[in-house]
């Protein structure tokens, strides 16, 4: 394949990826609305899917994405973020990244 072909081909994907994202975050607000536990859950696996291969896209591997959110949860954990100060998820979330 010729080289402006590829990325014209890289740059269609990414933009594809990026109105999946978008989408998935409009299914997810409908499903809530509904109350539709099933559709909530699978807009989410979708949402979570889609943002992992948009970044494989971007150039980052999906193990570099799980550390970056690790460090992530690690930052809001310190700062005291209130989800982690009522409901111990940041911490919930960090435990389950490490024993994957």
């Amino acid at each position: 394949m010729p080289k402006e072909l590829d990325v014209a081909k890289r740059a269609k994907v990414i933009e594809w990826l990026k109105t999946e994202v978008l989408d998935q975050v409009s299914r997810l607000f409908k499903a809530l609305w509904e109350g539709s536990t099933s559709r909530i859950g699978d807009s989410l696996a979708s949402l979570m899917m889609s943002s992992y291969i948009l970044g494989r896209r971007l150039g980052i591997p999906f193990k570099d994405l799980d550390a970056l959110l690790i460090e992530k949860l690690r930052k809001h954990k310190s700062e005291g973020h209130q989800l982690e100060d009522w409901y111990q998820d940041i911490s919930a979330l960090e435990d389950h990244m490490r024993k994957r």
